[in-house]
């Protein structure tokens, strides 16, 4: 009855259509189908707002773009996350070069890289900086050791050839003289007693002969050479021979004279003294003693109270232009032969 009833309603309802005015075209059959299709119509309304949904979906694909515009804020939040795992394998690189001059140069070189990580840089930074003091630590070392190596030196008595037929006044001066070199006195100009420390050329003359009984010695070199003068003891030397006739009546004990050793207003100009020893029996050279700054023993400088080599040498020219100091003459001392 019911399916009946359904097409009944079907055929009334053609005939309605028909007498409307519709075209009469349409088959019963498309007529039929357009009326059991509005219960599935919804449906494809519904596919197509869910295409369209679609379509809408892929219209964000222009997302990728905002994604590049807010690239650096997402590169920012996640730079530091694989920047954690760069920096160990700098910084494992960096480690095993402890020395603090190898580990300053990768540092200023990726210095720009490891920017983010200043603990790293910056702790060995410090540990580079002292290297170059310590280099200027070794300055002033070089000017100390000159004084070191060429500290005053003295002798013995008996290495003196002919020492044992001095006279006892000689004898004397010579044993004051060695005792004084071997006190390591420093050359102290102005200074007349050792308790200074050092004494200066005059200064050294003036107290060995003083403590010996040499009296009326003056204290100045210049004066010392006028004093001998005076005396008719001076012996003057213009050769510069070893062998020289003019050194025959040298003596220990004798004052021997040089002018040109610094500059100074003097008149004689006369500025070192120092007493003659005698030969050495090991190299039968002429040696002498005194206080100095810087003539040799053996070849070697010495400074301050020390034995020294006597030689005589033409007078050169010096780096300031000036001649080299000359040696005068010697004198013998009244009341020691």
């Amino acid at each position: 009855m019911k399916l009946g009833s359904r097409l009944l309603i079907v055929i009334a309802a053609v005939y309605i259509f028909a007498a409307v005015g519709e075209p009469a075209e349409e088959s019963l059959a498309d007529k039929i189908k357009r009326i059991f299709e509005p219960t599935p119509t919804p449906t494809p309304r519904k596919h197509r707002k869910t295409t369209s949904t679609k379509k809408k979906e892929p219209s964000p694909s222009p997302s990728p773009k905002p994604k590049l515009k807010s690239s650096p804020r997402a590169a920012a939040s996640e730079a530091p996350e694989p920047s954690p795992s760069a920096t160990p394998k700098r910084r494992k690189k960096l480690s095993p070069t402890p020395t603090p001059e190898e580990s300053a140069t990768p540092l200023a070189k990726k210095g720009r890289r490891i920017s983010a990580t200043p603990s790293a840089t910056e702790t060995p930074t410090p540990s580079a900086t002292p290297t170059p003091q310590p280099s200027e630590t070794f300055a002033p070392t070089p000017s100390v050791t000159p004084k070191k190596r060429g500290a005053p030196v003295s002798i013995a008595a008996s290495e003196i050839a002919g020492y044992e037929n001095y006279s006892r006044e000689v004898r004397k001066v010579v044993d004051l003289a060695l005792d004084l070199a071997s006190r390591g006195l420093d050359y102290k100009y102005g200074s007349a007693d050792p308790a200074n420390g050092g004494m200066d050329c005059s200064g050294f003359v003036y107290y060995v002969l003083t403590n010996v009984g040499v009296r009326d010695v003056p204290r100045d070199s210049s004066e010392q050479y006028t004093w001998l003068r005076k005396a008719g003891k001076f012996e003057a030397v213009i050769s510069r021979k070893e062998d020289s006739f003019e050194l025959a009546q040298l003596t220990p004990g004798d004052l021997l004279f040089w002018t040109g050793t610094y500059k100074i207003e003097r008149d004689p100009p006369i500025t070192h003294a120092m007493i003659y020893l005698g030969r050495e029996k090991s190299t039968n050279h002429r040696i002498m003693i005194g206080a100095s700054d810087g003539r040799t023993y053996r070849g070697e400088s010495r400074y301050g109270v020390s034995v020294f080599d006597f030689k005589i040498s033409a007078p050169t020219l010096t780096n300031e232009g000036r001649l080299s100091p000359s040696f005068v003459g010697y004198g013998h001392i009244p009341g020691l032969r």
